[in-house]
């Protein structure tokens, strides 16, 4: 496996979504994502990537797997790490997420990563504060990192995924994983079908890219690789 140290820098300041991201982008970052994997396996778990940095963690929505993710991962990697609970913050008395972004951006952190209900309000952070900005989840829009993993643990099960074929099933219109996915398993080359009910599949879904199927037995046929929303 690669050591991390001999890896090109991820390029960007912030990591906002699958759309922005080349297939080189995606590459480097499983690349990265792979040597990190070796460290959680190790007896000690501790690098010192992040260390000196500072990570506050911004969850507008309920989340158990993703939250304490992106907690353990910082904590791993050697970061100060908060979790600011916004059930007991200054948005309960009607304070904004700009509002928000200006206090937290005062304490001068290095990383910001925030879930909120709203699309784009990742996007809109990252034009108010000084430090990167990650996306775990805005809305029915993106969650980049879910894609990111899920196609890291394609990869390690199945190889590259270039010319893989992948079902997504279940609620494609409100998903914003299911967007996340299409966009990165088309740029690494997969074949890509959804599998839905009319009602729960966006208007122009056939442009991302991908074949449309209603039903079940069509579109798990021959697939490499099925994904249950």
């Amino acid at each position: 496996m690669t050591d991390a140290s001999s890896l090109p820098l991820y390029p960007y300041r912030h990591l906002l979504g699958i759309r922005d991201l080349s297939p080189a982008d995606i590459e480097l970052l499983l690349d990265r994502a792979d040597r990190s994997v070796a460290i959680s396996r190790q007896s000690e778990k501790k690098a010192s990537t992040l260390r000196g940095r500072t990570q506050i963690n911004l969850f507008y929505e309920a989340s158990t797997r993703t939250q304490s993710s992106f907690e353990l991962a910082g904590k791993r990697l050697g970061a100060d790490v908060m979790n600011m609970s916004v059930a007991s913050s200054s948005v309960k008395k009607g304070e904004t997420l700009i509002d928000t972004a200006m206090t937290l951006n005062a304490m001068h952190p290095d990383i910001l990563i925030i879930r909120h209900q709203s699309a784009g309000a990742a996007a809109l952070l990252a034009q108010k504060v000084g430090c990167s900005v990650i996306n775990a989840g805005d809305g029915a829009h993106e969650h980049p990192t879910q894609a990111l993993l899920d196609a890291l643990t394609i990869r390690r099960a199945r190889g590259p995924l270039s010319k893989l074929i992948v079902a997504i099933c279940g609620d494609i219109l409100h998903s914003r994983v299911a967007r996340s996915n299409i966009m990165l398993l088309n740029a690494l080359g997969a074949q890509v079908r959804v599998v839905a009910p009319s009602t729960l599949l966006p208007a122009g879904i056939e442009k991302m890219g991908v074949i449309v199927t209603r039903s079940m037995a069509e579109g798990l046929k021959d697939a490499d690789v099925v994904m249950m929303l």
